[in-house]
């Protein structure tokens, strides 16, 4: 009985020293121990575990500890062990002596600021375990029910996608090929170079090289829908330029773009199940307002111009009005191009976008609406789910939407251009500077 008795006051005083212990550290771990903030996440400075000098995982139980010394902690208050130290009761732990005393060590983490108070009980932790797992079946399930991008979409993306790189050469390289442009004030007379009028395409695909030969593939696709294009009704090889200088380049470029715009569309899946006819509307049609979207690839808010190259293809808006196009047309381009620009569409957006463009149901032509209804559906749903799946937030915000409203700016555009170029076009001193791709595909605007 009286060996119970040494064994329970033995306890009981283990006991108090811990409690007074506790008590003591719990304020001086409030006052110095407790890590400096800037430090606590700075991953330039080691964690060391505050008991063993183990390499530390956190904070645990109010102290940067090791996994070891958190778990051997936890055991030691949830068992309520009393230790006894067979030294001085001044061990120094270590990584590789932390098991030899068990006493010192209860009494280390103590004195670092671990408290038992923060120890969950078994309650607890079964509560927190079932926490955690209905958390991670709630974002299982919000995960699935997130909008995917189907193999057939993702498909429809690449296709596009390449059709794109095919048509829109970033380097610029074939605008050496177009007439030179002249700015403004310049009263010289320019020789076109015989290789413009004379160069062929040398490619697999010809689309993808600026040429006036009727042999091009783009010659061969408007010939064979009654758009011809021949050479031979090109400019007279010696011009005075000093009206309207920059006409002659920028009828070259634009028709160089029509070429890629066509290139394009015949890559958009179902644009070739069309018939012919429906073929010439919906790229007579929207011709102007593809290569207004492309050219913002190449438009630059720093200075308001798209610059394609050196400075030479450096384009502002007082190039174009030297071209015969009015403030009327091009203050709102500029704002169109601001604007879109400040989406920061995803290639994948941009091409889808062209894409919706021009397989619009409603253009001036057009016979069986319902079936490029249906194509142009289904590039919107594509374009709405990948918004949904692929553009981050805040970005995504009303993305589709703003998306639409640019294609409604476009058309305004393209009607203003169309009164434009008609203007332009009756005066047989201007009519003469631009291609015979130009004149069939904007043709159809002249009564």
């Amino acid at each position: 009985m009286s060996q119970l008795q040494n064994c329970w006051g033995v306890y009981q005083d283990g006991v108090t020293h811990v409690l007074d212990a506790v008590s003591e550290m719990e304020s001086m771990a409030a006052r110095t121990l407790l890590p400096d903030p800037a430090n606590e996440f700075d991953r330039n400075v080691p964690r060391i575990c505050g008991v063993c000098g183990d390499k530390a995982t956190g904070f645990h139980f109010n102290a940067m500890t090791c996994e070891g010394c958190k778990g051997f902690f936890r055991r030691s208050m949830k068992r309520k062990a009393m230790f006894t130290c067979p030294f001085n009761s001044d061990c120094k732990i270590t990584k590789d002596n932390r098991r030899h005393c068990q006493a010192c060590r209860l009494k280390r983490c103590v004195d670092i600021g671990m408290m038992k108070e923060f120890i969950l009980t078994d309650e607890e932790v079964q509560r927190k375990r079932e926490m955690i797992t209905k958390r991670k079946e709630e974002e299982a399930l919000k995960e699935s029910m997130k909008p995917k991008l189907s193999e057939e979409q993702q498909k429809v993306i690449d296709i596009l996608l390449e059709a794109h790189r095919k048509t829109y050469d970033p380097t610029y390289s074939d605008f050496t090929q177009f007439r030179p442009p002249v700015r403004a004030n310049s009263s010289k007379r320019i020789t076109r170079s015989s290789s413009v009028l004379t160069h062929g395409s040398s490619s697999e695909d010809s689309s993808d090289t600026f040429s006036c030969s009727p042999e091009s593939t783009e010659h061969r696709m408007f010939s064979n829908m009654a758009l011809n294009e021949d050479s031979d009704e090109s400019p007279p090889m010696d011009i005075n330029l000093s009206h309207l200088s920059m006409l002659p380049h920028l009828a070259d470029l634009v028709s160089y773009s029509i070429q890629k715009v066509i290139g394009f569309a015949k890559m958009i899946p179902g644009f070739r199940d069309l018939t012919a006819e429906d073929q010439i509307a919906l790229l007579k049609s929207s011709a102007i307002e593809i290569i207004m979207l492309r050219s913002n690839q190449s438009f630059s808010l720093e200075d308001m111009a798209w610059s394609c190259g050196g400075n030479e293809f450096k384009y502002q808006i007082n190039d174009v009005t030297q071209a015969g196009h009015s403030l009327e047309l091009l203050e709102p381009l500029v704002k169109f191009q601001i604007g879109l620009k400040k989406l920061n569409l995803h290639e994948e957006e941009h091409v889808l976008l062209m894409g919706i463009c021009i397989l619009s149901p409603d253009r001036p032509g057009v016979q069986d609406t319902s079936l490029v209804e249906s194509l142009q559906d289904r590039l919107s749903e594509v374009l709405q789910t990948y918004i949904l799946c692929k553009h981050p937030p805040p970005g995504n915000r009303l993305l589709y939407a703003k998306m639409i409203q640019k294609l409604a700016d476009l058309r305004s555009l393209n009607e203003e251009h169309s009164k434009q170029y008609r203007c332009l076009s009756f005066k047989p001193e201007h009519s003469m500077q631009l291609t015979p791709l130009v004149l069939e595909v904007f043709g159809n605007e002249i009564s």
